[in-house]
Order: structure tokens, then sequence, then C-alpha cells
């Protein structure tokens, strides 16, 4: 009897045809491939069984040490899976394969879109404006973009308010445990005694959704009590707030649960009934159908040794013990402190505190870029095989060379000055890049550049930084104290 195989990223209603009985796989072999997030861990077991409650009858769910023992010989076809490991093990299976869904895009429009462009002109922008227009998205009846901008980002940049702790939004929603988070918490608190698996960061109540019915919860209250100030402050941190406006919707469309259409859909709606700016709806529709896709897309056309053949930049340094365990404890910088102790308890962190606390601080120090994929896939609740490598090897380290991101996303402290709250109180001075309170993040920076000058030298959004560099008369100092520091 055929049945159709779903993967953890396929438990929504667009997975399931209703035609055939399902077959869903758990398998410790998931958690053994890198070091999980606890929460992790918890939340993909927990959506996981959650759907074999909800398929009762219709659903066969095996336990197993590793996929593939499960699947040989069953008669199966199975939506393209998310990784080239699983699209290697179904087609060795002979699967029957159906395309790729939970994306905006298919991968025949990206191939469209591609075709002709080389590596370095693949640029978001023109990607998202191409979607724009294909999509009718924001669009007018005329073709021209609603508002007359595709992009509102200029708008969306605003610190964080002054004087206050956090945004001012309601408390953000949360699911309510039940009996299976609670059969999850037992097995994986067995599996790590016997030392089955290895977990990193805390077990706390979950705080994402795991069904169908929670994701759509989650949805309606990001829509009526965060999307409205979603814009503004998309790039600002409060470390009081970890959440500020963003959705922590991430995790629900990989896991199937939302479907991308439906969530840029609902947001459309909201511009339109006069709940939610123009700028706050574009930036966010922008990270779904522009950054997301895009990602996707990016993982596929750039093919599976990416991530192992970039290293543009020559970084080779290991990613820290104290990162490995997410052990705030002996960092110093607030900032960087901060964000650890987030992931540590939450196993999230938002674009932001990604790209310019824990991706910058890494770039400007040499970490080595396939480490520190591993690092966010395994760390990061929405960490998938397809998403982290553009991010963190291509927008966050540069290794690519530029495919992804036109300049290195390297920044001091003046910028984390600016958009967060974290420096006030600090031991490091945002503004010194010499001495004892000089700020690894400022004084790192410079060191940086000063490193990978031969390698950077022609790309012409550097031009103003090199020449900045070059001005510095202690510049000789700043090298040799980052290259012996020990303390950050």
């Amino acid at each position: 009897m055929r049945q159709r195989l779903l993967f953890a990223e396929q438990l929504g209603p667009s997975f399931d045809d209703g035609e055939v009985p399902i077959l869903l796989v758990e398998s410790l072999a998931a958690f053994r491939r890198r070091p999980t997030h606890r929460a992790k861990a918890h939340l993909y077991l927990s959506a996981l069984r959650h759907r074999a409650a909800e398929l009762a009858d219709r659903v066969e769910y095996v336990r197993a040490p590793r996929f593939r023992e499960v699947l040989e010989g069953r008669d199966l076809e199975v939506i393209d899976p998310v990784s080239y490991r699983g699209r290697r093990l179904v087609r060795e299976l002979g699967a029957e394969v159906l395309p790729s869904r939970g994306f905006v895009t298919s991968e025949a429009d990206f191939r469209e879109w591609v075709r002709g462009r080389s590596e370095k002109s693949l640029v978001m922008d023109t990607f998202y404006r191409w979607v724009r227009e294909r999509e009718g998205i924001l669009m007018t009846p005329q073709g021209k973009p609603v508002g007359g901008r595709f992009s509102y980002d200029a708008d969306n940049r605003r610190p964080p308010p002054k004087r206050r702790d956090t945004l001012g939004l309601p408390e953000a929603w949360t699911p309510e445990e039940d009996d299976i988070d609670a059969e999850v918490r037992e097995d994986l608190d067995r599996w790590q005694a016997d030392g089955l698996v290895r977990f990193a960061g805390e077990d706390r109540p979950r705080l994402f959704a795991a069904t169908r019915a929670e994701a759509l919860v989650a949805l309606e209250r990001f829509l009526d009590e965060r999307l409205p100030a979603f814009g503004p402050y998309e790039d600002a941190t409060l470390a009081a707030d970890w959440r500020m406006s963003h959705s922590t919707l991430s995790m629900t469309m990989n896991l199937g649960l939302l479907d991308p259409r439906e969530v840029v859909g609902r947001a459309l709606g909201e511009h339109a009934a006069g709940r939610a700016p123009l700028a706050s709806v574009e930036g966010f529709v922008r990270q779904i159908i522009g950054w997301r896709d895009w990602m996707w897309h990016l993982y596929w056309h750039l093919g599976e040794s990416y991530t192992g053949r970039s290293n543009r930049l020559h970084a080779t340094e290991p990613v820290p013990d104290l990162f490995w365990e997410l052990d705030p404890e002996p960092v110093e910088a607030n900032c960087l402190r901060s964000v650890l102790s987030d992931v540590r308890e939450r196993g999230w962190a938002h674009h932001i505190q990604r790209l310019m606390m824990l991706g910058n601080f890494a770039l400007i120090r040499g970490w080595s870029p396939q480490q520190m994929t591993e690092w966010f896939t395994g760390m990061f609740v929405d960490g998938t095989p397809w998403v982290m490598p553009t991010n963190v090897v291509g927008m966050s380290l540069h290794a690519d060379g530029g495919i992804v991101a036109t300049k290195p996303y390297a920044g001091g402290g003046a910028y984390i000055n600016r958009m967060t709250d974290y420096c006030g109180g600090c031991r490091f001075d945002p503004r010194r890049r010499v001495g004892e309170d000089a700020c690894p993040f400022t004084a790192g920076y410079w060191a940086f550049l000063d490193r990978v000058e031969p390698l950077i030298r022609d790309n012409p959004r550097m031009t103003r930084a090199l020449a900045g560099m070059r001005r510095l008369p202690d510049l000789d100092e700043v090298v040799e104290q980052e290259r012996a520091r020990t303390t950050w």
C-alpha cells in the first residue's frame, strides 16, 4: 500500500492531500549530526507527535534510530524534502517525488528568473521586485508598486525608544503545553541521561507553535499586536524585550504549519483594512517573499558544496567552546552576553542580533564559516539546513566573496550603540579602540579591515571604510591589541 512520507518540515495541511495514508518517522539521528538546542529538539518532536495525534488512524508513526531502516521496501510518495540529504535518501529508495511546497515561488520559477544571470548578479532586491510584479503583491492595477516605492527599508531603521526597556507591546502569546509536550520532555531527559544525545541551552516551557491551530493563533496575535510596529523598529534591539515587534513565525512556516502565501495574504489584508501602515507591511512581506524564498532557491542553486568551498576571507579560527555550550558567563561585552543568553534561553534571536552581534563578531574575529553554519543550524529553533548556509556563509560572514551580500556586514560599536541599549553600563566603551575598555567590536572592526584588506580592496563598497582605516594613527597598536585579546 502506498504511503505519503512527511518530513518534520511538512506538517501542515498544504502537505496533505487527503488521498493516501501518512507515514511519519521520528529518528534520533537528526539530533546526532550536530549539537542541538534543547528547545529545537522539543519543538520538532512536539510538532511531529501532535501531527500524528491529529491524523489518528490515517498515520503510521514509527520511532527508529535511523530513517533508512524504516523506509526501505515501502511504496512511498514524498513531497521533495528540504535538504540534500533528504532528497538523496528518497531517490535512492525509489520513492515517487512530488514538487516541493511551502514557498511562494517554485524552483522552476527561480530557474526562469536566474537564467542568463551571473552569480554576482543574484541580488535579493532584484528577485524581490520580480516576485512582487509576477504575483501582483502590493502592486497597483497599472503595474506600479503601491505607495510609489518597492522598498520602505529606509523608513524602518528607527533606534529603540529612549528611556524605555520595552516597546510597550502586549505580552507575546505563547502556547500551553499538554501531555504530548510532557512526554517529549521525559524522553529528552532520558536520552540525554543515557548519553544518546547531547543538547545545549535551557529546558523551558515551549514558546513557539507546534500545531496548525497554535500557528493560526500566533499569526492572529502578531497581526493584531505587532505588525503595525514591526517596520519602524525591525532593526532595533532592547535587552529586556527579546521579541520586540517580530513575528517569530519563521518556525511555523519552516514546519509547514503556515503557508507563506496565507501569511502574506493576511498581512496585506491588515493594510487594506487600514490597521497596519504600508512601511510595516512591506517590510514584513519582503522578509517572506523576498528573503525567505531567495534563501531557499540559493541553497539549491549554489549547490551542496557551497558551504565547504566558501572561505573567501580565509577565516579559520574555531568557534569557541562557550558558544557551543551556550555559556554567556565568561562574556563581558553586554551585547554579546545578552544575545548569547537569549539563544541559551530560547533558541532564538531576531535578525539584527544574528547579523550585527553574533555574525558580525564571528566575521571580525575570523571564525570558521563552516563551523558557524553548524552552530546557527543547531542552536536556533528555525535553523534549517537550507536557510543557514546562505544566511551565515553568504550574508553574515561574506565567505562566498559577494554572491549573497555585496559587501562584508562588519560594523563597530557605534552601530550597536545607536540601535540598541546594550552599551549603557558595559565595561567596554564603543567609542574606544585602544586600551582596557576598548570595545571588541570597535577595535575588532579596524583589525578585521587590516587583516582582509588585500581580499576586499577591489570592492567599491569598501573604499570609504578602507580609506578611514588607513588614516588611523594607532592602527598598528589596534591590530596588536586585538591579536592578543583574550577577553570580550
